[in-house]
Order: C-alpha cells, then sequence, then structure tokens
C-alpha cells in the first residue's frame, strides 16, 4: 500500500507554534494558539480531568460536535488541539469560504481514504451557520455512514443557526468567555515566550495594564493578544504601562446581534430587571441595547407591552408614560429622544408591579376554549325588535344606574355555566390595591355569588409589595377573596417564541 502523502494540520495552515513560529506576517493569536490540552487556559467546566470532551480528545474517540461561544473563546483552539492530537485526517473548511461543490471533493476523498487506507476524517466546519439549512443537509449521509467525523464551530446558537436533523447527530459544547485573571495569564505567557511570543523583545508590562487589556477584551483571547500586540508595536522603551494600553486601545464594539441570540438575551434582562424592580439594572440593558445600535422603536414597543402586561392596573400610568415616550421619541428623534426612553425605563422599573392583566385575559381565553361559544344570556342580549323581545330578550335586565352606588347586588353577567368564575383577581400593589378593595366590597354585596363556585388560590399574586411609586388607596375592607385563576402559560419573546420568564 502505498504511504499517504502528508496531509498539513490545521495548525500548519494558520502559521501557528508547530509552523511559521514567530514571523511578523503571522498574528500573535495565531502563534500563541495551544498545541495540547495543557496549553488551553479557561473552560475548565469542557476540559477539566475526567470531563467528556477532554477524554474523547486524549482518546481519540471523538464524536461529531458543535462547538458553540462567543468570538475569542476558543473553538478554533480546541480544533487545533484535535488536529495534533488525532490519529485521523484532519480537513479544516470554512463555511464563509468554501461552498458544497468544495466539500463532495473532501467527502470524495475521505471515502478513498476509509475503504483504500482505513483512514478516518475529521472535518472542521469553521462558521457553520454560514451555511443555509440546505446545505448543511449534505452533511448528513456522511455523519449517517461515519465517512467524516464532523467539528462544527459557531457563534450562534445551534438551535437557531444549525440543522436540526445535523443537530441531532451532534454533541453540542457552550463555550465560556475567558475571565479576566485568565486573560492575564494568556498575555503574560505571550510577553514571556521567546519562540511564537514577544519575550524575544525583552518587554514587561504592569499588572495594570495587563489587567486593562484584559477588561477590554471583554473575553475575547483573539482581542487580547491583538492588542498587547498593538501596544507593544506603538510603545517605545521596554515597559508596557497603563498609559501606553490607553492610548493604543480604541472603543470596541459591543458584542451584540441586533438578529442573533446575544439581542433576546439583552432584551431578556431589560424585561426581567423592570419586572425585578431594578432601575440600575434596567437603565443598564437599555443603554447596552442603544449603544450597541438596536431599534429605539423596537425598545419602546417592548416598554410599552411591559406596562400593561407587568404594571397593569398597579399604576395605570405606566401605559400613558410608555405611549407618551414613543410619542415623544418620534417628534425628537436622536439623540434627545434617549431622554423620554430613559424617563419610561426607570419609571417602568420603580413603579408597583401587577400580573393580574395577564393572568386575567389567559384564563378568560383558557375558559372560551375549554367551553367553546356559551350563549349569551337572554337578560343582556339586545332586544331591537318585538320579536326579539317576545323571545325574552332583555328580560329581566336591570340598569345598573338606577341602583345606588351604580350596582347591582346579586346580579350576574357571565354565562350560567361560568357563574361566580373569577378571571381577574387584583393584586395589593399600588391602584390595583384600591381596585381590589372596591371589588371587594361588592362582591360582598353578592355580585357574581353562585354556590359551588370555591375559588382556587391566585398563584400571580406577588409575595411582596414592590418599591416604586404608590397611587393613594382609600380604605375599606380587606383585600378580595382569592380567585380560580389557572397560571397563564409563558408569554414570548418578539419573534422568536422563546419563554421571556
Amino acid at each position: 500500500m502505498a504511504k499517504r502523502d502528508h496531509q498539513p494540520t490545521l495548525l500548519e495552515h494558520a502559521g501557528g507554534r508547530g509552523g511559521l513560529s514567530g514571523s511578523a506576517s503571522v498574528p500573535l493569536a495565531e502563534r500563541m494558539r495551544p498545541r495540547t490540552l495543557e496549553d488551553v487556559l479557561g473552560q475548565r467546566a469542557l476540559l477539566g480531568p475526567g470531563r467528556f470532551l477532554r477524554r474523547a480528545i486524549e482518546t481519540d474517540r471523538l464524536p461529531s460536535l458543535i462547538l458553540w461561544g462567543p468570538p475569542g473563546s476558543g473553538k478554533t483552539t480546541l480544533a487545533h488541539v484535535v488536529a495534533q492530537a488525532t490519529r485521523r485526517r484532519f480537513v479544516p473548511f470554512s463555511a464563509v469560504l468554501g461552498g458544497v461543490a468544495e466539500l463532495r471533493e473532501i467527502v470524495k476523498q475521505a471515502k478513498e481514504d476509509r475503504k483504500y487506507r482505513g483512514v478516518s476524517t475529521v472535518l472542521f466546519v469553521d462558521e457553520i451557520h454560514r451555511f443555509n439549512k440546505g446545505q448543511q443537509d449534505a452533511f448528513l449521509p456522511h455523519l449517517e455512514d461515519g465517512t467524516i467525523t464532523l467539528i462544527g464551530a459557531t457563534t450562534e446558537n445551534p438551535s437557531f443557526a444549525v440543522n436540526a436533523a445535523v443537530l441531532s447527530r451532534c454533541k453540542v459544547f457552550r463555550l465560556e468567555p475567558l475571565e479576566e485573571r485568565e486573560l492575564v495569564q494568556l498575555l503574560e505567557r505571550a510577553l514571556e515566550d521567546r519562540e511564537a511570543g514577544l519575550g524575544r523583545h525583552e518587554l514587561e508590562a504592569t499588572p495594570e495594564a495587563l489587567q486593562a487589556i484584559a477588561r477590554s477584551a471583554r473575553g475575547d483571547a483573539r482581542r487580547a493578544l491583538g492588542l498587547l500586540e498593538t501596544v507593544s508595536q506603538l510603545h517605545e522603551g521596554p515597559l508596557l504601562d497603563l498609559a501606553s494600553v490607553e492610548q493604543a486601545s480604541e472603543d470596541r464594539t459591543l458584542l451584540y446581534d441586533k438578529s442573533g441570540e446575544e439581542h433576546y438575551n439583552v432584551v431578556s434582562a431589560l424585561i426581567k430587571s423592570m419586572r425585578g424592580s431594578d432601575p440600575d439594572a434596567a437603565i443598564y440593558w437599555l443603554m447596552r441595547m442603544l449603544e450597541a445600535g438596536d431599534d429605539p422603536l423596537f425598545v419602546l414597543r417592548r416598554l410599552m407591552i411591559f406596562a400593561s402586561e407587568d404594571v397593569g392596573n398597579a399604576d395605570p400610568r405606566a401605559l400613558q408614560v410608555a405611549v407618551s415616550a414613543d410619542a415623544a421619541f418620534r417628534r425628537m428623534g436622536m439623540p434627545e429622544g434617549i431622554y423620554p426612553i430613559a424617563h419610561a425605563c426607570l419609571y417602568l422599573a420603580s413603579c408597583p408591579k401587577s400580573g393580574a392583566v395577564g393572568a386575567a385575559w389567559h384564563a378568560a381565553r383558557d375558559a372560551v376554549r375549554r367551553h367553546g361559544a356559551l350563549p349569551v344570556p337572554k337578560k343582556l342580549r339586545n332586544a331591537v325588535t318585538s320579536l326579539m323581545r317576545s323571545e325574552g330578550y332583555g328580560a329581566g335586565y336591570q340598569y345598573a344606574h338606577d341602583f345606588e352606588g351604580n350596582f347591582v347586588p346579586g346580579e350576574t353577567y357571565l354565562p350560567d355555566v361560568l357563574a361566580g368564575r373569577r378571571f381577574y383577581q387584583p393584586t395589593t400593589q399600588g391602584l390595583e390595591k384600591a381596585i381590589g378593595e372596591r371589588l371587594a366590597r361588592l362582591r360582598g354585596q353578592g355580585h357574581g355569588g353562585a354556590p359551588g363556585m370555591d375559588p382556587a388560590p391566585d398563584r400571580t399574586q406577588p409575595p411582596a409589595e414592590s418599591a416604586g411609586p404608590e397611587a393613594p388607596a382609600p380604605t375599606g375592607p380587606g383585600p378580595a377573596p382569592e380567585a380560580a385563576t389557572p397560571e397563564p402559560p409563558a408569554a414570548t419573546d418578539e419573534g422568536r417564541g422563546e419563554p421571556r420568564g
């Protein structure tokens, strides 16, 4: 059997520490790529002793997998480590630069290697989310028959970016951004490494300078090494200090994809911060969105939804504030329009909260779906003709304004099957406390009462009153009795069908 030609590893393609060592034409981040698992920093949850991924790499029993994480978290680095550790043919492939035609050639060679040489192939596909779902289907038959072992790298959530059929045949590993201390350790290693790093330049850096670089990198190892290299090139003298870092660094684009997962993560953080009555966190997440270039009208729409969904009648002014902010922004534009947006955000975060509006309409919708179109009681029907009146339409209806307090004691307005049901259960938050007390007084007079309709415990009422401006509430009897209010299904974030929580 003829000896197979040497197949260059991804490491050699990249000019890493095993290739063009120390070459000035190769970026420092590429030269400093680890060659072994021991060189890899961070990702202890995946690569710590005894972990599945570590054992799979060490024993060369790697399954098809998807490496998911932000830029600079080590996805390609792990591919480099596999390239050094595996006894299989390792083929790098970029979904940005390559296409299905090139993939067919790789698969053809993989089949020949497997059939005639007994060598299996590991295919590393960088930016796999760049392939559309149809292109990703090209992997399926070759994953099924074992022709290739796939390693896909992506910054996007695989649930949305990777074909479900491909995803079901791969294990997904989530990589986290590197911590600052890990980035500092990486920078120190680069300064000391005389072969691939900057060690031959005899440079030193103050701890403050290294921490500033690590902080600026925001968990991205590639960015940290790139900034260190820039500082070393621009600075005169052997000592890199904080001033030299500040001079070389520049404003970084925030990690944010207006159509990707990070967008929905930040939106979720904003909503949950307002719901949790934390105006400081809410204004932070709001500015994260606006600084990253999110559409202010999208943000305002979320604030208007929140005003009804999470505040409701605890403070009816909240919806007015949100709607006014929307109108004001449309007249002001940017940058002054940030004022009404921030105004509304802080008010919504600070005012009392209630989910009773959402619980009420979810419960009413559930009753409609469960019981269908129940007939309208005849006393509530519109008797506009003599035939209708002869059929009993409107018979027995009592006009509320003819009674004291504009209320008819003991009257019912629901269909008989639902008589006594409580869809709206006010909380004790803000103005809704006064609403609940009034309804309690009215219900105490027999409004809607019916035997055998004991209400179930209300699961929507918060345990304690939220912080924020409260509307004064009149005194009266205690809050309304608990009602049969089924727990509503989780609401969804805009355009994604994901629970907001």
